[in-house]
C-alpha cells in the first residue's frame, strides 16, 4: 500500500491553502445570521469560529452546547475551559428548544461538556433538552454528539432512551495518542460506548482528528476499531490547535491522503465516511439520516 505524503509543520508554519474557506453567503445563512443577532442565541457554529459554519446553516443545520461552557476534562486538543463547572441549569432544555425553532433549524446537533461531577452525568438534561425540541419542532431531527459518561452505562442509555435519530461519540484520536491527546478517557470505553449505541439500533457516528502525530497504520486501526463496534457514519478531519499552550499540530494532511482514507473506509463497510481538511463532527451532518432498515 502507498502512504501519501504529510505536510510536516516544521516545513511551513502558515497553514497550507487547502484550509482556507470562503466567507459565507447565501440567503438561507443571511436568515440565521440575523437572528442569531437579533435574540441572542448560542451555537458551537459560531463561538467555535467553525470553518463551516457558512455552508451548515444554508443547510438549515445548526450545533448547540448544552451543560455550561466548562469541562471537568483537560483534553489537550480542546480548547473548552476546564474546571469545576456550575449548577446545572434546569430550564437549560426549554432555552434550546426555543432557540432551534426560532432558527428553524432542520437538523439539530447537540453537544456537551464531560460532566464528570454530576451522578447522571448530565443524562437528564440531555433526554430533556431532545424532548423539548421535539415538543417544540416536531419537523426537526436531532443528532447528539454525546460523552462517554465515565463508562455508566445507565446515564447512556438515558439518552438512547428518547431515541435521536443519529448518536454520535468521537474517538478524536488512535490508539497510540489516547493517553496524550484524551488524557481521562479511554479507548476503549469510547469503543464500548458506540458498540452500545450501533446495538440500541440507532445512527451511530465517531470522528478523528488527524495531523496530531498519528501514521496512516495507525488510523486504518482505528477505522478498522470502530468499524467493528457498529459505527455507521466516520468524519476524519485536520485539527487545528486553539492556542500555544495547546497540542501542536504535527502534520498537516493532505487533500490526496484524505480522499484515500475515505475510500478505505468505505471499502471497509462504512454507510457515510466526510472526509478532508476542513471535516468536523457535525459536517454534513443533515445527510447522514440513511435509512436503518
Amino acid at each position: 500500500m502507498i502512504e501519501l505524503p504529510v505536510i510536516p509543520v516544521h516545513q511551513t508554519q502558515r497553514k497550507p491553502d487547502w484550509l482556507r474557506v470562503k466567507l459565507p453567503v447565501g440567503k438561507e445563512y443571511r436568515h440565521v445570521r440575523n437572528l442569531v443577532d437579533e435574540h441572542k442565541l448560542h451555537t458551537i457554529c459560531e463561538s467555535g469560529n467553525c470553518p463551516n459554519m457558512g455552508e451548515c446553516w444554508g443547510a438549515g443545520t445548526a450545533t448547540f452546547m448544552i451543560l455550561g461552557n466548562i469541562c471537568t476534562r483537560s483534553c489537550s486538543f480542546c480548547a473548552v475551559a476546564t474546571g469545576r463547572p456550575l449548577a446545572v441549569d434546569l430550564d437549560e432544555p426549554n432555552r434550546v428548544a426555543n432557540s432551534v425553532k426560532l432558527m428553524q433549524v432542520k437538523h439539530c446537533v447537540i453537544t456537551s461538556v464531560d460532566r464528570d461531577d454530576l451522578k447522571d452525568g448530565g443524562s437528564t438534561i440531555w433526554a430533556e433538552t431532545i424532548n423539548a425540541i421535539r415538543r417544540e419542532s416536531p419537523e426537526t431531527t436531532l443528532e447528539t454528539l454525546i460523552p462517554d459518561f465515565k463508562g455508566q452505562w445507565n446515564n447512556l442509555e438515558r439518552v438512547l432512551a428518547v431515541r435521536p435519530e443519529v448518536v454520535s461519540h468521537n474517538l478524536e484520536t488512535v490508539r497510540r495518542l489516547t493517553r496524550e491527546v484524551r488524557i481521562q478517557a479511554k479507548y476503549d470505553r469510547s469503543l464500548e460506548c458506540l458498540r452500545r449505541i450501533s446495538e440500541a439500533g440507532l445512527r451511530t457516528k465517531s470522528g478523528i482528528m488527524l495531523g496530531l502525530g498519528e501514521i496512516e497504520e495507525d488510523v486504518i486501526e482505528a477505522m478498522q476499531d470502530l468499524y467493528n463496534a457498529g459505527v455507521h457514519i466516520l468524519t476524519l478531519g485536520q485539527y487545528l490547535q486553539p492556542t500555544k499552550a495547546h497540542h501542536p499540530v504535527i502534520d498537516w494532511i493532505t487533500p490526496a491522503q484524505f480522499d484515500k482514507y475515505k475510500q478505505i473506509g468505505l471499502e471497509m463497510g462504512f454507510k457515510y465516511v466526510e472526509s478532508g481538511p476542513l471535516v468536523r463532527s457535525s459536517y454534513h451532518a443533515e445527510k447522514h439520516l440513511f435509512d436503518m432498515q
